[in-house]
């Protein structure tokens, strides 16, 4: 299935740091803005635990300087996919919870998460957090599957407050199929796949670029393009977002 129309009109993304809704649900975005939606993007932390890629900004990484930069770095990919309402969890400061690669290949809980991280807040409060950001007439919440997409226990935990909420406002969830991962955590359910156009595609790109402490975009001459991320590790950037309708 390839509408968008399945979101309907004021869709909610769920996320756990900046950079989440450029990569994974960018075009998508883009997609629905232009289609008229009013589309919500809730942030769960500031990602200020995570890694810096080379070069000019990676002097910020493991200072108190690098989640706020990453703010920034957040509004004006916000501006790039504008117009959207966004917001951060809340009425508390989540932290990043921070990982370790383990070795199945997946991300997995660092040894030293800091009291206040994400991942170890109660659910029902990080469940009555995220309801709190809802606007008023939802249609849909699309967030990570059971495994956060690649592992990383904030992921897992914005997912499982992202079920729940859509289960008590009575709204579908559909769960990003994560291409960078083989096997993903969500086997059964419809999949809802979006071919981005070439506009959708430049305003992905866009709001990719500016989380420039996270990745670096390169474009290519046939109109496809790669990514690369702090860890050196490159991925084509998806032309082709697909979900998997969990309820």
């Amino acid at each position: 299935m390839e509408s968008i129309a399945v979101f309907g009109t004021a869709p909610v993304f769920v996320h756990a740091h900046p950079d989440d809704e450029s990569i994974s649900t960018g075009g998508t975005i883009a997609a629905l803005v232009e289609a008229g939606a009013a589309v919500t993007i809730v942030t769960g932390t500031r990602g200020e635990r995570g890694e810096v890629v080379p070069g000019e900004l990676h002097h910020l990484e493991g200072t108190d300087a690098l989640g706020p930069h990453r703010v920034h770095e957040l509004a004006a990919a916000m501006s790039a996919l504008a117009p959207v309402t966004h917001a951060f969890l809340g009425p508390r400061v989540y932290a990043d919870s921070g990982m370790q690669w383990g070795e199945a290949g997946l991300a997995e809980a660092a040894a030293d998460a800091p009291a206040d991280a994400l991942s170890l807040a109660p659910l029902d409060e990080v469940i009555g957090a995220l309801l709190a950001e809802l606007p008023e007439h939802p249609t849909s919440v699309i967030g990570y599957d059971a495994l956060g997409g690649y592992g990383h226990p904030d992921h897992v935990r914005m997912h499982e407050a992202g079920l729940e909420a859509a289960r008590r406002r009575g709204l579908p969830y559909f769960a990003i199929v994560e291409p960078r991962v083989g096997a993903s955590a969500a086997a059964d359910g419809e999949i809802i796949s979006v071919h981005l156009s070439a506009p959708q595609f430049a305003v992905k790109l866009a709001a990719m670029a500016a989380h420039a402490t996270q990745l670096t975009v390169a474009p290519a001459a046939d109109g496809t393009a790669t990514f690369t991320l702090s860890g050196g590790q490159t991925h084509p950037v998806a032309v082709v977002e697909s979900y998997r309708r969990l309820h």
